[in-house]
This record gives structure tokens, C-alpha cells and sequence, in this order.
């Protein structure tokens, strides 16, 4: 399963509502097959711009960050039920990619730049693409005629 990140906004409220809230969120993650890694606290945030939902208008809410894996298919569904969620005022899920494990060496990297590999290999990539600047069929590889 890949791991996922939601990102909430919840609307301003007291601590227990807050909680039961937060309960019914992830409830809705582990009733689809996942199980959450972590659940991070950002604060009470003014918003941006005001948020009308329900009929109320929302200048502040809490914050949340909420990593989790789930299968994928189940996305689209935990979406459409926190749209529906009158306590969440903005919901995001972004997929977490892997990180690569580039290996990275000191004295590789404080090298001139004509010296690296990785320029070394671009600059051959380059020439590959390059013609010669005059076509002209004298022989010689630079504009005789230039003033």
C-alpha cells in the first residue's frame, strides 16, 4: 500500500468535538483496509480568505496533518466523504513518493564542475546535438569571409 498524506482544515471548535472529529476521520481510514503513521498538529490557522460551508462563514481553523497508507482505490472515496464532512472546511490527499537514495560524495561534489561525471556526461550529450557552423564545402572549420 502507498503512503498517503491528508492535509485538513478543520473548523474552529472545542477540545472534545475536536477529538470525536479527528475519531471519525481516521475511522473512515481504517474502515477501507489502512492504518495511520502518524497525526500531526499544525495550530489554530487564520485562513487565507473566509470559507462559507453549512451556512456559516470561517475565518480560522485548526490544522491538521495526517499520514496514512491505504490502498489506492479507496482515495476517491475518503474525498468525497470529508467533502461531505461538516466539520472539515478544506481537505488534500497527496501521495508521499519514496525517496531516492542518491548517493552523494564530498569530495565528488567539491570538485570543479568540468571535472564531475554528471557534467562531463552532459556536455557529451551536447556536443551529440551540435553541426558544424559552416557546411560550406572549403575544407576549413571557420568563415573565411568574416570582417
Amino acid at each position: 500500500m502507498p503512503t498517503y498524506e491528508l492535509a485538513l482544515m478543520l473548523r474552529t471548535m472545542a477540545r472534545p468535538e475536536l477529538v470525536s472529529t479527528l475519531k471519525r476521520t481516521t475511522d473512515s481510514i481504517f474502515s477501507r483496509g489502512g492504518f495511520l503513521r502518524k497525526l500531526d498538529f499544525l495550530g489554530d490557522k487564520t485562513l487565507p480568505y473566509r470559507i462559507h460551508k453549512n451556512s456559516q462563514k470561517h475565518f480560522t481553523g485548526s490544522a491538521f496533518v495526517v499520514t496514512f497508507d491505504v490502498p489506492p482505490k479507496c482515495i476517491s472515496d475518503l474525498m468525497e466523504e470529508y467533502s461531505r464532512d461538516v466539520d472539515v472546511l478544506k481537505r488534500q490527499i497527496f501521495k508521499i513518493e519514496e525517496p531516492s537514495n542518491a548517493e552523494c560524495l564530498l569530495g565528488d561534489e567539491l570538485q570543479p564542475p568540468a571535472y564531475r561525471k554528471e557534467v562531463i556526461q552532459m556536455m557529451k550529450v551536447a556536443a551529440k546535438g551540435q553541426k558544424e557552423k559552416y557546411p560550406q564545402n572549403t575544407g576549413l572549420k571557420y568563415y573565411p569571409f568574416q570582417k
